[in-house]
């Protein structure tokens, strides 16, 4: 036992997390070869070969499957024990990785200041950005995702939330678009054009959809993207509508604004949503997640401040 090397212990939680040799490097910041290495000689001490060929990538064994669970418990309590408390952090020093899940619209405008900020917090930390597909609290649960931005789920009521700003939805238009000519746009108005609709949406304008619905009706889609920046890319340039949070319109305190888009109250009152901070209780008290969660937090709140909305 005094020739344990415990830093197997960390790759193979990444290893069965990943089930790929490269995405686990990646991760731990090695080269494929060192980790190809590092599985060689996890299979030596297991005895098991855990992650076997199928087709181009790799399937975890049924010991792996089996140990999984357990391997990511002890990593993570590991990092809790020989991580030092609130009066001996120096953010200055921390390394690691800390994951933060969101949607393309927070990455188009909020992402830069986020990392600038974290930058000068924690130079030696590397900040990682996944994708928000949707509200799924097991990342968070599993430790895999360190803090979620956007709207809060329901399936997780343990799931700690901090309140950003709020949100709503606007109509987005280039500038000349003919439905500009009005000074209010009118159900019929907003129908008698072609839209792009980004799957973001969701059923985030359930509302405007049943009052077309009742005036007999419906939006005339042409064009259908995966988030809110790609439908405002294609409305900028052509004559289609995109409906997207005013938040993507972006903030004069992040310097700026998509001033090629003229935005315009929809036809239809919805209601304003909350945009949220969620992390697990188990990092509730982490002194480097605290840290790190403020800061983000704090730059969100000041660049969409809760007066502004």
């Amino acid at each position: 036992m005094s020739d344990l090397d415990l830093n197997l212990l960390l790759a193979l939680d990444m290893l069965l997390a990943e089930c790929s040799v490269t995405r686990a490097a990646q991760r731990l910041g090695l080269s494929s070869s060192a980790m190809s290495r590092t599985l060689t000689r996890l299979r030596a001490v297991t005895g098991d070969p855990l992650l076997v060929r199928a087709g181009r990538g790799l399937v975890p064994t049924p010991r792996a499957m089996e140990m999984r669970d357990q391997v990511h418990g002890l990593t993570r309590d590991a990092k809790a024990i020989l991580r030092p408390q609130v009066s001996d952090v120096d953010m200055a020093s921390v390394k690691g990785t800390f994951t933060v899940r969101a949607s393309p619209s927070f990455m188009e405008w909020l992402s830069g200041p986020v990392v600038m900020a974290v930058t000068q917090l924690a130079p030696h930390l590397c900040l990682r950005f996944e994708a928000r597909p949707q509200k799924d609290a097991q990342p968070l649960r599993e430790g895999t995702v360190e803090l979620d931005i956007g709207l809060p789920g329901t399936s997780a009521p343990e799931i700690r939330t901090r309140f950003l700003f709020r949100d709503t939805y606007v109509g987005v238009v280039r500038a000349g678009h003919p439905i500009l000519a009005s000074q209010k746009v009118t159900v019929q108005s907003f129908a008698a054009f072609s839209h792009v609709l980004a799957l973001q949406e969701g059923d985030g304008i359930e509302l405007l959809t049943r009052e077309l619905e009742s005036s007999g009706l419906e939006r005339r889609i042409t064009v259908i993207v995966p988030g809110y920046p790609d439908a405002m890319r294609i409305a900028c340039r052509s004559e289609l509508i995109a409906v997207v949070p005013r938040s993507c319109l972006g903030s004069e305190r992040l310097g700026g604004s998509t001033s090629e888009l003229i935005s315009f109250d929809l036809p239809a009152p919805l209601p304003r949503f909350h945009i949220s901070a969620m992390w697990h209780p188990r990092m509730d008290s982490d002194p480097v997640h605290r840290c790190l969660r403020n800061c983000i937090i704090s730059v969100c709140q000041e660049a969409f401040p809760f007066e502004e909305r």
